[in-house]
């Protein structure tokens, strides 16, 4: 809370009690407490500001706010009032209050150092870069400290880099702040490196790299000293950019002599080389070849070079440097790109690799060291290279089982590798279906025989022999989405639940399990494993779709919720996070990581992953709350859903899912992902994004008319702004019409993503399921029905025609999608146990289907009813008048039958289900060619797969019996 510090005024001891209450999260107390304050002494403000923070807590907003404001129009200058309303507005999420506060505390205050800092702060939180300027060198001009002359400078290049006219940002604000700070450099006034990285950043984006070089060189880069090589790597990007290719290179020449292992100079040492060679550069004949010293221009003499520094290591008694080596490796590789025959002067690349393997294949980073130049072996040197890793792997004798193993870690590290490289090399997938089954025994005995040499290890550390139990799990996939055995995949969860209680910290076994029991349709342990993960910060964002995805779809409603609680909480305290990061990077003079947070904060604002879980999030409110919990119309409403505006940023959607989180060592060109996969992804996740975005939009428009009277009158229509909704709803229509067109043809291409590449969305399923078409074709209907309510009875015999068919087709398409949901979802053929979750997935379409047809058909009521009304009052003038509507009448009627008939059916269904899966045994299960410990675990994976289905159906259940009352109370 507010500082108290240790100064005897009367006032801060009679508010402590406040502060501890609130400290310790006891609000009632606290209020109470500044209640007997206030009665005592009615001009202590800062005693309602804390009763304002105890409200709030409590959640009485409207209350704490009109307190606030109460004091907050007197204008205070008590520090205490000051940071007590300060804390309050920034619960409230209401920064930009803050500034009016400290506005009008400087103006009644003009010299005070501590309040100008504070303005100077609240603009910052609310991004007014303008105003930041100038309340940084009005507070220059009260105490002229340079930290606070910078503060007004890095406002300006904050207003070039946010500026939307590239050309006002290069010709005004960079300019005005180089002049700021040449100002200072001519006084002899830069005191702090911050101020240099500042000049830097200004020149850089001036692209000044000239001058920008000259200040590194100078005696100002010499302040440069809180990163390790800060001045080199700084040349070295302005030599790049420069394109001086003799400095660049004789720079990185220079720093490699001193360091062989730093890898970030191998690849300009390189680039750099080429291009010299592509300019057909030479040195001078007399004199330095440049700036940096000697230029290597000449693929022997960089050859000899990378070929001294591994002579270097060869030679030393202590343990070589990877770095040489690798570069070795890098340089053929390059060499071979541009077709150079120079590549044959560095050697034959398998005896290189076999040579490396061998000084360092005891090490972890071994096979990802190796893995990215396994290209440049020949299909038919890949076996041989395998042959020949593997004499150098120390075995002990065979076992009984009839394999040698490690009888080190290191000799262990070793086998692994080689097991590694035999897979990223293809010899894996290649073995028929004997040949894998004993490949998994294998691997097996290895793993279990490695776990030996981490017995005493804790349980947040890894086994030895991980890898091996997660490369058995890969195999059993293979098999499974190869030959479609579904046994494959619960001896793959068996292997997987066996190392998760040996390794409970293993991530890479959680992600692995996760996905195949998402692929199996069961949700229930997901959530835990997902929980265990914990994820932090932006993972939300990267890794937060392998949950999200499925929650819904495989009908775990409150799991969900919960799941979408959770990335959505992490979006919304991104803005108030960065600002305090921005803030902080002020106080300290981290000037260069402002820019970041700022694109941080933009690149989790225009996430696909938010936006998706944002529309997901109220779409599954709607389905399980609206005319259950709320009306259509209140819940929308509580939503603060508006359908004429679209906030995705469609333009500039980035995708941030990480789809490279899952260890895989699959050869690329032929199992790999591709960046044809990530494109055609990212189109398909855009293409169902903008389907349910459009569907809940359509649906607030539904909200809307349904809330509206009826009005025969254009005019009034006008008004109460129906007209406006009408213009909404074709609008729409017609988006989402051509969308399910775009969607079809996508679907058509039948795109498949590797097993741990991304998950397919559910537009494939939702359209041959029928739920979309039928969903866009109910909510098209509420057109035909405002023109009924346009056009009256009378002379709409037509259109009732067209309704009442509109009504019986929807019936149709709906018995339709309940007929794809029919059938067993867990079923044992054989003593083998089968799952359909693609059933499951139909059934939760079915309900949001019916949802939807549902409040078209409240939607139908409200429109009838007055019609009813008026009619029965010309019913008395006019005996015959109520045949017209009569025809519409009865089909509605008709409709509430069919609806109450499909709801029955599918409550049976998921009875019926829920009967035969309990029934099932799995106990009694017998699982060849396990032993007891394997079948333990196997069967505990099918045990948690039945509970899944089963809470699923439950959950589903509950619903559609939420929504048989729903038409119950439906009357026309």
């Amino acid at each position: 809370m507010a500082a108290r510090g240790h100064v005897q005024d009367p006032n801060d001891r009679r508010l402590r009690p406040i502060y501890d209450y609130l400290d310790n999260g006891n609000n009632k107390m606290a209020i109470q407490q500044a209640d007997k304050l206030l009665k005592k002494h009615k001009d202590l403000h800062c005693a309602k500001v804390l009763k304002a923070i105890g409200l709030q807590r409590t959640g009485k907003q409207d209350e704490a706010f009109t307190l606030a404001q109460e004091v907050a129009t007197l204008e205070p200058t008590d520090d205490n009032s000051l940071q007590a309303l300060t804390i309050l507005y920034r619960e409230m999420h209401r920064p930009e209050l803050v500034t009016k506060l400290y506005e009008a505390a400087v103006k009644k205050v003009p010299l005070s150092e501590e309040y100008h800092s504070h303005l100077f702060m609240a603009y910052a939180r609310v991004g007014e870069y303008k105003k930041m300027q100038q309340a940084g060198m009005a507070l220059y001009k009260i105490v002229p400290k340079n930290p606070y002359y910078f503060w007004s400078v890095m406002s300006l290049v904050m207003q070039a880099i946010s500026a939307r006219d590239e050309k006002l940002a290069q010709t005004m604000f960079l300019p005005l702040a180089e002049r700021m700070v040449e100002k200072m450099v001519k006084e002899e006034k830069i005191e702090a490196e911050a101020e240099v990285q500042l000049y830097f950043m200004i020149l850089e984006r001036l692209g000044k790299c000239e001058e920008a070089l000259d200040v590194i060189r100078g005696p100002l880069g010499e302040k440069l000293t809180s990163e390790l090589q800060s001045r080199e790597n700084k040349c070295m990007m302005l030599y790049q950019r420069l394109q001086r290719w003799p400095e660049c290179n004789a720079l990185a020449h220079k720093l490699l002599l001193k360091n062989p292992d730093d890898w970030q100079f191998y690849p300009s040492y390189f680039e750099s080389l080429f291009h010299l060679i592509d300019q057909s550069w030479s040195p001078p004949e007399e004199g330095e070849h440049c700036s940096e010293g000697a230029v290597h221009h000449t693929v022997a003499e960089v050859v000899r070079f990378v070929e001294e520094r591994i002579k270097g290591e060869d030679s030393k008694e202590s343990r070589s440097l990877r770095g040489p080596y690798l570069a070795r490796l890098e340089l053929m590789h390059r060499l071979r790109e541009r077709g150079c025959p120079e590549e044959s002067l560095l050697g034959e690349p398998l005896e290189l690799m076999v040579q490396f393997f061998g000084k360092f294949g005891d090490k972890p980073c071994c096979i990802t060291d190796l893995k990215i130049y396994l290209h440049l072996l020949c299909p038919e040197q890949h076996v041989q290279f395998i042959n020949r890793l593997s004499e150098a792997v120390p075995l002990g004798e065979q076992g009984e089982e009839g394999f040698a193993f490690p009888e080190d870690t290191k000799a262990l590290q070793r086998h692994l590798c080689v097991c590694q490289l035999s897979r990223a090399l293809g010899l894996h997938h290649s073995l028929d279906v004997d040949g894998k089954l004993q490949l998994i025994t294998e691997l097996k005995a290895h793993y279990r025989h490695g776990l030996k040499f981490g017995k005493n290890s804790l349980k947040t550390e890894l086994q030895f022999s991980d890898m091996y139990c997660l490369m058995a799990a890969h195999v059993y996939i293979d098999l499974w989405t190869e030959a479609g055995d579904e046994n494959m995949v619960w001896q793959c969860l068996g292997i997987l639940q066996e190392g998760l209680s040996h390794s409970p910290s293993n991530a890479q076994f959680k992600l692995l399990l996760l996905l195949l029991y998402c692929h199996l349709g069961a949700f229930e342990p997901v959530v835990d494993l997902y929980s265990s993960l914990d994820a932090k910060h932006v993972q939300h964002d990267t890794i937060g779709f392998l949950l999200t995805r499925y929650a819904e779809s495989l009908g775990q409603f409150a799991a969900a919720s919960q799941s979408c609680n959770f990335s959505l909480r992490f979006f919304h305290s991104n803005q108030k996070d960065t600002s305090e990061y921005i803030i902080q990077a002020y106080k300290y003079g981290a000037f260069e990581k402002i820019p970041e947070f700022i694109a941080l904060r933009n690149r989790l604002n225009q996430s696909l992953h938010f936006a998706q879980v944002r529309t997901e999030r109220m779409l599954l409110d709607l389905f399980l709350e609206a005319d259950i919990v709320l009306s259509l119309e209140e819940s929308v409403k509580a939503m603060s859903l508006s359908a004429e505006d679209d906030d995705i940023p469609w333009d500039n959607m980035r995708d941030n899912r990480d789809l490279t989180v899952f260890t895989s060592w699959d050869p690329k060109e032929r199992y790999g992902l591709t960046d044809e996969h990530r494109h055609q992804s990212l189109e398909e996740e855009s293409l169902w994004l903008r389907i349910r975005s459009l569907t809940l939009r359509l649906l607030a428009v539904l909200a809307g008319l349904g809330h509206a009277p009826s009005q025969q009158n254009s005019e009034t229509t006008n008004e109460n702004g129906i007209g406006d909704k009408t213009s909404v709803l074709s609008s729409l229509l017609s988006q989402l019409n051509q969308t399910l067109q775009a969607a079809a043809q996508m679907a058509e291409k039948r795109v498949q993503y590797p097993f741990l590449g991304p998950p397919s969305t559910r537009m494939g399923p939702a359209l041959s399921s029928g739920s979309c078409q039928c969903q866009a074709a109910a909510l098209q209907l509420s057109v035909h029905l405002q023109e009924l309510d346009t056009v009256g009875l009378d002379e709409s015999s037509e259109l009732q025609t067209q309704i009442c068919n509109s009504f019986k087709s929807l019936v149709v398409q709906l018995q339709e999608i309940l007929n794809k949901c029919k059938g067993d979802l867990l079923e044992m053929k054989e003593s083998k146990l089968k799952t359909h979750p693609s059933l499951l997935e139909n059934l939760i379409f079915f309900v949001e289907t019916i949802s939807v047809v549902l409040w078209m058909a409240s939607y139908c009521a409200k429109i009838l009813r007055p019609l009813k009304t008026s009619l029965q009052k010309k019913k008395k003038k006019k005996k015959d008048a109520n045949t017209a509507l009569v025809q519409l009448r009865l089909s509605d009627t008709n409709l509430t039958g069919s609806l109450q008939d499909l709801l029955t059916q599918a409550l049976e269904h998921i009875k019926g289900q829920e009967t035969g899966m309990t029934a099932l045994k799995l106990a009694s299960l017998t699982l060849e060619g396990h032993t007891e410990e394997e079948a333990s675990f196997t069967k505990a994976a099918m045990d948690k797969v039945q509970s899944s289905y089963l809470r699923s159906l439950q959950e589903v259940g509950d619903l559609l019996k939420k929504r048989v009352e729903t038409i119950k109370n439906l009357k026309i």
